[in-house]
Order: structure tokens, then C-alpha cells, then sequence
């Protein structure tokens, strides 16, 4: 009897020292994998960035590595939480991170099997596994996975769980949560899914590549009608919702919700409001821009045409360079609906609409004649256009310039506003001359112009400007006067839905309305009969101008109307010349079409400007003039014989 007395108390010690060891390691093991519970309990994924256009339509996901859109468990349709329970957890609501009867279960078959095949995973050691362990099946892994399910559950509740856990999961073909997977397979919210599509959603984390329904769809159709004879049996949806899901055949999209629509635009984005979005590509942020996707792909469309159409036209010259930009605005708020920086963002993605510093050439005349309509000059202003020869010292030598006009002649004398609808450039040299080339120089930079260069070069535009600057400044005219500071982005929100940038409007009101409407009506004669004609566009009054460098190296032209204002710019970009093709043959062409298509596409817009008060006319030797009391034609600018004939 003391023999069996004494090896009973042998194996009670033993079997209570195998308990205190094991309760030992186990709280040991506890402590050493418990901090991987907090990335759980505080969870902050990563979350994919979205831009979007004025009419939130979605430009560009950006993300790194995951493409999530987060959704809050409010949000999360019932029938996707009764759907992942019934197929993957039961009991979730009753267990404490696991299910006792499952795992016996499960110990039960990987017994008969000689190996791991089953391992009763509830939702809570799935989101453990999918977060912060290998789904390698071995034991140390399944017990740190429980004790690790067990501190999740004793810190969050339900919700908050099955909230980590649709966020969390992969659903194959590159989504990441429940809400982007239904915008990516069905493109539609999560509220618009119909049973069986999600259905096929929670069925697909167990093997998302395997029954991705974009490859397998059939297999797809397999699982989810599985997960709906689960609930049916379980009798959470009734015969009918059970037959009319299981009949469905959803259409599933092959997306991969990665394209960038506008990469010229993102990559704006990001080089000017980088530094306020430090982890751009995972922190979720919400861009709102002024971008309109519809004009946008109508203005990638015509800058494409244009580059072909003049290398169809030159097909023998060297256009391995060649390349071309476009920029389209609304004038009153200089609001970028469309930017497009080169003819192929894949072959180069340097943005020549923001990033190239190119001469405008005759595109830059408008504001020396603003200035001198400003100073009293008017539409009828004689302006000598004759020949002259210029000396200066370069670098220790006697340099000679002598300008030309583009037409290789020179009328004697023009009045001011045949000069700019000819552009000729004789009489505005001429022109800069008389005002005083200090005079302009002052009041280009009241415009705002910086880095002028310091000549009578200046005359012809031998300034530097991205398209996008010239677009902002040519407000000036656009806008009655008015110019106004372009703006791209509207808002920037953080993951929060918190403001981290809001566009403050900035216009400088610089010309009188009734001074700037003088500068309209030349530059509409520019349309109807100057230098650029083939920007005309039946039934809309277009105004603008032409621009075009020395030997053909850019190719400009500056369009608008009363609600569209757009500039196109042509040239290599290692600065060799175009053959013969300038402004109004190039860029020309490109406008008129695309303000073409952007008034089909919108007939509400504006046809015709308006004529501001203080503007009066009269008509001299036949043609229509316009002018004001600081602007009036002087008695020897107009035929004598010719009674002015006032019309209000």
C-alpha cells in the first residue's frame, strides 16, 4: 500500500509540476507574444490614396503595396457579417477568441489523417494569423495564435474585430477589404451588392487566387453558393432569397482599380503637395481637383492629333524629339480642367505643361499692347513697321540685330491693332520703343512677370514660361482684366476626413473691364482673319494668339472663349527646330478642335463675350472699332472725310 501510496504521490507531483511548468511557459510565451496584439488592437493599415476629379469621378488609387479603402463597421452590409459566420465562425458571437468544440474536432480529423488539415480557426485567430503570424501549420504557431486571439478579444469588442477583420483580408486580384474588393469585382459601393455577390466576396479569403472570379469564375460561383447553403441551412435567409441568390450570375469586372487616368496630373500632385502628404502613398488621403476627366482625355485626344499631324506633314525631318503640352482652364476662377504634359506619358514622363521653360514668342505681344492701350494708345494708333538695325556689345565683340517681320516685308506704318492681328514684329519693337522700354518693364512686372529679360528682345517674347504660366497669366485678358492665380487642386482630406489643404483664390484685378475688352476684340480678329484662323470654331467666338520662336523651335498658340481658355505649345525638346511650323499652323488647329469638342460636349457654355460698360464704337472706313474715353482714336488715326458714328 506505501509502494502505491508513494508512486501516486510521485505522479501527482509530477503531474502538478508539469501543470505549474506548463502554466509558467504558457504565461511566459503570453508575455513574449502578447505585444504582437497591439497592431490589432491599434490598428492603422495601410490605406490606398484617391484623386479625384471636379465631378468625383476617380482619377488615380495610389497606394504602396495594398490597395484598402477602409469602410467602418457601421457601414459593413448585415448580410456580409452573417455570411462570413456562417461559412468561416458560427459561435462568434459566444466563444472568446476560440471555439473549444472545433478544435476537438479538428484534433479528432488531423489525427485519423496523420497531419494538420483542419485548424478550427474562429474570424478572431484568422485575423491574428492574416496580421501578425505565418500561416505555417505547425503547433507553436497554433498555440500562439490562441493566446494572442485571446488578448485581441479580452481588448476589442465584436465589432471591432469583425470591423479589422473585412478591412484587413486579402480578396485576391490585388483588393485589399471588403469595400475596395466590391468596387474592384462589381464596381459598385457596398451597399448596392446583392446577396450572391457577397457571397462570393467572404468566400474568398480562404483562397483568394483560387477562386478570384476573374479567372475561376465557375469555382467562384462553387464557394459563394456554398457560403449560401450555409445560411440557408442555418436559416438566416429564406427559401426564396436562397433560390433567387443561388440563380444569379453576377458580372465580374477583370480591373485592377490601379489606373492613373491622368498621370501628368498626379505627378503635379505630388511634386507640389508631396511635403503635406509625408506617407502619400499609404496614408489615405482624399484629393479633390479641379480636373475635369471628360475635357482632360478630350485634350490628351487633340494634343495627339496635332503631333501626328505634323509629323505627317515633315515625315523626311528629324522629330525624334518632338513633343507638345496642353493646358485648359476656366477663365473667371482659372480653375485646370485639363493638363496634359507631353503626347505619351509611357515614352517620357517629364511635364512639359508645368516643368518647361519655353519662349512664347509672339504669344507674349498681347501685354506690351495691353500696356499701351492702358497708356492712352487706341485700336487705331498709327505704329511705325519699318526696318532697323541694332549694335550692342556681347562679350568683348560688336553683336548686330536686326528682327524681321514674319512675312520678310514691312508696311510703312500700321495702326495698333493690325499689328497684333498680323503680328508683326517691326512695329512692336517700334512700339516698345516709344512707350520706353523702362515703361514696360514696369508695368510687366505690376503683371506679375519676373525674369525679364533686360532688351528690346523682350518685344517678341524672349521671356521663359511653362504653359501653365502662360495660361494663368493670359487671365489677364481672358478675364476682363482680372488675372487670376491657377489652381489645381480644390481640397487635400487625411484618412480622417480632416482638411490638411484648402485653395485659397488668389486674382489681382490689374486692367480696367472696358481696357481688357479692347485687347478681346484684337485678339478675336486674331481668329477671324490674323495669324490664326484655324483656330476658328463655327458659331463660338474664339480670341487668341500666336506664338512662334526664332527658326521654328516652339510653336504656341493661346485660344479662349467667355468660359474656356487653352494653350497648346509644339517643339523638341532638345530645342532644334520644327521645319516651318509655326503657331497658327501647329498649335492652332489643336485649340480650335478641342474648344470644338468641349462645347458639344457642353452647349451651355458661353458663346459670344460681352461688352462691359464704358465700351463705345464706331466705324471707320467700314470696319467696326472699339474704344473707350481713356482709349479714343485721335483725330489724325482716322480719315477726315469720315464722320464718327457712335453706336451704344
Amino acid at each position: 500500500m506505501k509502494i502505491v501510496r508513494l508512486f501516486f504521490n510521485i505522479v501527482l507531483v509530477f503531474l502538478i509540476g508539469v501543470t505549474l511548468y506548463g502554466i509558467y511557459y504558457l504565461g511566459a510565451l503570453y508575455m513574449e507574444v502578447a505585444p504582437k496584439a497591439d497592431a490589432i488592437i491599434h490598428y492603422d493599415p495601410k490605406l490606398t490614396t484617391k484623386i479625384y476629379d471636379r465631378n468625383g469621378e476617380l482619377i488615380a488609387n495610389i497606394f504602396d503595396e495594398e490597395n484598402r479603402d477602409f469602410v467602418p463597421y457601421e457601414e459593413i452590409p448585415a448580410r456580409a457579417v452573417e455570411a462570413l459566420l456562417a461559412i468561416e465562425d458560427t459561435k462568434f458571437f459566444e466563444h472568446h477568441g476560440i471555439n473549444p468544440d472545433a478544435i476537438f474536432r479538428a484534433i479528432i480529423k488531423d489525427i485519423k489523417a496523420r497531419k494538420f488539415v483542419e485548424g478550427a480557426s474562429t474570424i478572431t485567430q484568422q485575423l491574428v494569423k492574416n496580421m501578425v503570424l505565418s500561416r505555417e501549420k505547425k503547433l507553436m504557431r497554433k498555440i500562439k495564435e490562441m493566446l494572442i486571439a485571446f488578448k485581441v478579444e479580452s481588448e476589442l469588442s465584436k465589432e471591432e474585430i469583425l470591423e479589422r477583420y473585412f478591412n484587413q483580408v486579402y480578396f485576391g486580384h490585388g483588393y485589399y477589404g471588403i469595400k475596395t474588393a466590391a468596387q474592384g469585382y462589381f464596381h459598385k459601393p457596398l451597399s448596392q451588392l446583392s446577396l450572391k455577390e457577397i457571397a462570393i466576396l467572404v468566400g474568398l479569403p480562404r483562397a483568394p487566387s483560387y477562386y478570384d472570379p476573374t479567372k475561376n469564375y465557375a469555382e467562384a460561383m462553387k464557394r459563394a453558393d456554398r457560403v449560401l447553403t450555409r445560411m440557408h441551412e442555418l436559416g438566416w435567409i429564406d427559401d426564396r432569397a436562397f433560390s433567387e441568390a443561388i440563380a444569379q450570375q453576377p458580372k465580374v469586372y477583370d480591373d485592377t482599380l490601379t489606373q492613373n487616368q491622368a498621370p501628368y496630373v498626379v505627378d503635379e500632385i505630388v511634386r507640389r503637395y508631396g511635403k503635406l502628404m509625408p506617407n502619400f502613398k499609404s496614408g489615405g488621403y482624399q484629393i479633390y481637383t479641379t480636373i475635369d476627366l471628360k475635357i482632360q482625355n478630350i485634350a490628351k485626344e487633340q494634343l495627339k492629333k496635332g503631333y501626328e499631324a505634323i509629323k505627317q506633314r515633315n515625315k523626311d525631318y528629324n522629330y525624334t524629339k518632338l513633343n507638345g503640352a496642353m493646358v485648359a482652364l476656366r477663365p473667371s476662377s482659372a480653375e485646370v480642367l485639363a493638363l496634359v504634359g507631353g503626347v505619351d506619358y509611357r515614352k517620357s514622363p517629364f511635364n512639359r505643361a508645368t516643368q518647361a521653360k519655353r519662349q512664347p514668342g509672339s504669344a507674349f505681344k498681347p501685354f506690351i499692347y495691353q500696356i499701351a492701350l492702358d497708356l492712352g494708345y487706341s485700336q487705331q494708333s498709327k505704329i511705325p513697321d519699318v526696318a532697323r538695325t541694332y549694335e550692342f556689345r556681347q562679350k568683348g565683340g560688336l553683336k548686330v540685330w536686326q528682327p524681321k517681320n514674319y512675312e520678310k516685308n514691312f508696311q510703312g506704318e500700321v495702326t495698333l491693332k493690325e499689328a497684333l492681328v498680323h503680328s508683326r514684329n517691326l512695329a512692336t519693337i517700334n512700339l516698345v520703343e516709344d512707350i520706353g522700354l523702362e515703361k514696360i518693364y514696369e508695368e510687366l512686372r505690376r503683371f506679375g512677370f519676373e525674369d525679364l529679360p533686360k532688351d528690346l528682345s523682350l518685344a517678341l517674347g524672349s521671356v521663359t514660361l511653362s504653359p501653365l504660366k502662360l495660361a494663368g497669366y493670359y487671365t489677364l485678358f481672358s478675364n476682363y482684366g482680372t488675372r487670376v492665380r491657377p489652381k489645381l487642386v480644390i481640397t487635400i482630406l487625411d484618412k480622417n476626413k480632416k482638411p490638411i489643404f484648402e485653395e485659397i483664390d488668389e486674382r489681382y484685378t490689374l486692367v480696367e473691364p472696358k481696357q481688357s475688352f479692347l485687347m478681346i476684340d484684337i485678339l478675336r480678329d486674331v481668329v477671324r482673319r490674323g495669324t490664326g484662323t484655324k483656330a476658328r470654331v463655327p458659331g463660338v467666338e474664339v480670341a487668341g494668339k500666336t506664338g512662334t520662336t526664332n527658326r521654328y523651335v516652339d510653336a504656341w498658340f493661346v485660344g479662349f472663349t467667355p468660359d474656356i481658355e487653352a494653350v497648346v505649345w509644339f517643339g523638341q525638346d532638345d530645342n532644334t527646330p520644327l521645319k516651318k511650323e509655326s503657331g497658327g499652323r501647329a498649335a492652332a488647329p489643336v485649340v480650335g478642335a478641342f474648344i470644338k469638342e468641349v462645347y458639344r460636349l457642353h452647349p451651355e457654355l458661353q458663346r459670344k463675350f460681352h461688352i462691359p460698360k464704358g465700351v463705345k464704337q464706331m466705324i471707320v472706313d467700314g470696319k467696326r472699332i472699339y474704344y473707350t474715353d481713356r482709349s479714343r482714336p485721335k483725330a489724325n488715326d482716322i480719315r477726315e472725310e469720315k464722320e464718327e458714328e457712335l453706336l451704344f
